[in-house]
């Protein structure tokens, strides 16, 4: 450790002998949290099954506290004002903390309310990664990664630094958690890390210039009266040109807001779209099984079966075929998997057409007409252009 600014003037060449350090050591993350559990336990709080950080408390009135940590970052929410305020007199009791009032800028999320319901964005961070890289004043464009576009790990261009794509990337990947409409491309250019060529990354400064037209766009959270859980699967298969995999996307909507989703690429070779969409719904409902086991966690339930929306007639007919066949034995598992959800009743797999399938976006280069579609479906507006 170097010795802070004044301190040889005072104490000539003397040191401080370090006996323990907290930071930098990997089991410091742990032992904090497990000290902070602990704490919040004794509070009455009961901690999340599948989410750890989460702890609520519920009252016979009804009413219940939310907190959730992440490091030492924390968030308190509910509807009972008396009880947040006694958590945060004990926590200040127990430990250096600062309120900082109501939720408005968390790990580098923006949070908004409005009549329109509440956002949250990255704007900020979206702005300063712009002016690190020099391209604020760049052209804009409306996609961030044009139709049919397909990059390789044989390029014939020249290679470049590693180390700068490797952090571009990075901070892509961050801020694809509230910016659904680059997260298929950012999972593109993320499996080029280990040897990136020039057009690897001309591919990640195209979604630096899309951001650079779109700053303001965030999520939007409206209250509503729907009390459901639904999620739209789409596969594109053998979209990889390095190993022919397919990619499976999903995304989950409760109560009419988006809340989840997922763009990756598939663990083995699908032979036939079929099988891929059929991974893909597989990945769908364990995500709403986990959103359903969240929502008990927080004492709230949902109306009705959880919908799958699927646009594969081939893979819905698997699913509700009660007969198992020679076709079908490669994605055994996944087929046994989804007719026990089905048998249920818990989730239901309706069909719908193509031209109203979502996840597309997530899947494959769009149109400007189509990607705008689908963005505007679900939920992704300039938060800014609101206010």
């Amino acid at each position: 450790m170097s010795p802070p600014l004044g301190f040889e003037k005072q104490f000539s060449r003397k040191v401080c002998k370090l006996k323990k350090s907290l930071y930098g050591l990997k089991q410091s993350l742990r032992a904090w949290f497990n000290r902070f559990t602990t704490f919040v336990k004794l509070q009455g709080y009961s901690q999340g099954h599948l989410d750890h950080t989460m702890f609520t408390k519920k009252f016979v009135s009804g009413k219940m506290a939310i907190l959730i940590v992440y490091v030492d970052d924390i968030v308190i929410s509910g509807d009972d004002a008396s009880e947040i305020d006694i958590l945060k007199r004990r926590m200040a009791e127990e430990f250096e903390i600062k309120d900082l009032g109501r939720l408005r800028y968390f790990l580098g999320m923006e949070v908004t309310r409005s009549k329109e319901g509440i956002s949250v964005s990255q704007r900020k961070y979206t702005l300063d990664l712009l002016k690190e890289t020099g391209m604020t004043g760049c052209k804009p464009v409306d996609i961030p990664m044009e139709v049919n576009t397909k990059l390789s790990d044989l390029s014939s261009s020249a290679p470049v630094n590693k180390e700068r794509y490797r952090r571009l990337v990075r901070k892509l990947i961050y801020l694809s958690h509230t910016r659904l409409d680059i997260a298929y491309a950012v999972n593109v250019v993320s499996q080029f890390m280990q040897s990136p060529y020039e057009e690897h990354m001309k591919a990640v400064e195209r979604i630096l210039r899309y951001l650079n037209a779109s700053l303001g766009r965030g999520l939007m959270f409206r209250k509503s009266d729907r009390r459901c859980i639904e999620a739209y699967t789409d596969a594109n298969w053998a979209g990889s040109m390095v190993d022919r995999k397919s990619t499976s996307s999903y995304c989950t909507f409760v109560w009419g807001n988006l809340v989840t989703w997922g763009s990756k690429t598939q663990g083995v070779v699908a032979r036939s779209s079929t099988e891929a969409e059929y991974r893909a719904m597989s990945l769908g409902i364990c995500e709403e099984m986990w959103l359903e086991k969240v929502l008990i966690d927080l004492n709230q339930s949902h109306d009705g079966p959880m919908k799958l929306y699927c646009d594969n007639k081939a893979a819905i007919s698997i699913a509700n075929n009660p007969v198992q066949h020679d076709r079908t034995k490669h994605v055994e598992i996944d087929k046994h998997f989804i007719k026990e959800r089905l048998d249920s009743g818990n989730i239901c797999v309706p069909y719908f057409p193509s031209s109203q399938q979502i996840a597309y976006v997530l899947t494959k280069g769009l149109s400007r007409q189509l990607f705008d579609s689908c963005v505007c479906k679900l939920g992704l507006i300039d938060i800014y252009a609101l206010t």
